[in-house]
């Protein structure tokens, strides 16, 4: 993958690369191909916000015959079903909860506090973790624990690097009662104004999510082999972005952080020799 997550559109998904064991990249496509075409539905193009629903209906309606066990209408519902549903039993309900997040991407466009932020985190991103687990056979219940908080955090921190971009979506995912704590308009965000409030505000949200990132690491040393070398490079991409949000004095207006081809060596070097995330 060209990083440790699909960053650019996907938000946070483990596509299926040469490091994840070779049985698990075929059903991690095909749930990549379920998600991308929903976020295509939700986000892109021109399309009104009843097209975009009623598309997302469409796929609600596919995963509907599949647990009918009527025959679905489309080749990416019967792959889905043949190569990740029934030979991995995936739970259905991490599907609809993906297609929830994105219809509520289609309406909702402001978040009142962090609670409301987690509560879209746990079916935008969490369901990605657990289906990936799930496939591997490996959704112990301390597994899937330590998979929603990496999860969850890799959310977050696509959502503090694409401040600029999601406002001209019409979006902040910043939780509005931080905002007014830290005094920070929308119209400071609307300006790209970076000062002393907008740095505290983003050094207070980087902090609380490197300690989410933090405490789903136990995972990447959990599991075996190729998979948890796969989940240790993304919690380290993740951090790395951390800190370069941190190096820019916070200001993700005008240079997103992002990974470089020069940053990878390292990342990888470090994710085969692991050792404890530091700040």
């Amino acid at each position: 993958m060209s990083e440790a997550y699909a960053i650019d559109h996907y938000e946070n998904f483990p596509v299926a690369s040469l490091l994840l064991p070779a049985a698990m990249r075929k059903p991690i496509a095909v749930v990549y191909r379920f998600a991308r075409s929903a976020d295509d539905f939700a986000d892109e193009g021109e399309r009104s916000p009843a097209e975009r629903l009623a598309l997302l209906d469409g796929f609600r309606a596919e995963l509907n015959r599949i647990a009918a066990e009527q025959p679905p209408q489309s080749a990416l519902f019967r792959d889905l079903r043949d190569q990740v549903l029934i030979p991995h039993q995936v739970p259905l309900q991490l599907f609809h909860d993906l297609l929830d997040a994105f219809a509520q991407d289609v309406v909702k466009t402001r978040f009142a506090d962090f609670g409301e932020v987690m509560q879209y985190a746990r079916r935008s991103a969490n369901p990605v973790g657990r289906i990936v687990l799930h496939i591997a056979g490996r959704a112990s219940t301390r597994h899937l624990a330590w998979s929603d908080g990496i999860c969850a955090a890799l959310q977050l921190i696509n959502f503090w690097q694409d401040v600029a971009i999601d406002w001209r979506k019409g979006r902040i995912y910043l939780p509005q009662d931080e905002l007014a704590r830290f005094g920070v308009s929308e119209a400071q965000i609307a300006a790209g104004t970076v000062d002393d409030n907008w740095r505290a505000l983003m050094a207070f949200q980087v902090d609380r999510t490197r300690r989410m990132l933090r405490a789903g690491s136990p995972l990447g040393l959990a599991l075996p082999g190729r998979l948890g070398l796969e989940i240790r490079l993304t919690i380290l991409g993740g951090d790395a972005i951390l800190k370069k949000t941190q190096a820019c004095g916070y200001d993700v207006f005008h240079q997103r952080p992002r990974l470089r081809a020069h940053d990878w060596p390292l990342l990888l070097l470090r994710a085969l020799f692991p050792k404890r995330i530091r700040s």
